[in-house]
């Protein structure tokens, strides 16, 4: 999956599959997470997020259960 760089002290980059509604997560210590069922505008409002890290915690670790994958 391709990944997006993010600007985040945690969070090092964002892939997405729309097909699969699959999200995957690089934190900036190498560890992966992928989150299933996250639609297009969730993964949208975290590319766009002022600040990713709040984002991320309230809209993706609280709402989905993610799989590390690495």
């Amino acid at each position: 999956m391709n990944r997006t760089p993010l600007r985040s002290t945690q969070i090092k980059s964002l892939g997405y599959d729309a097909g699969r509604r699959l999200m995957e997560v690089e934190l900036t210590g190498g560890t992966i997470m992928a989150y299933s069922g996250v639609s297009q505008s969730v993964y949208d409002g975290l590319l766009r997020a002022s600040n990713p890290q709040s984002y991320y915690r309230d809209r993706i670790e609280e709402e989905f259960t993610g799989i590390k994958i690495k």
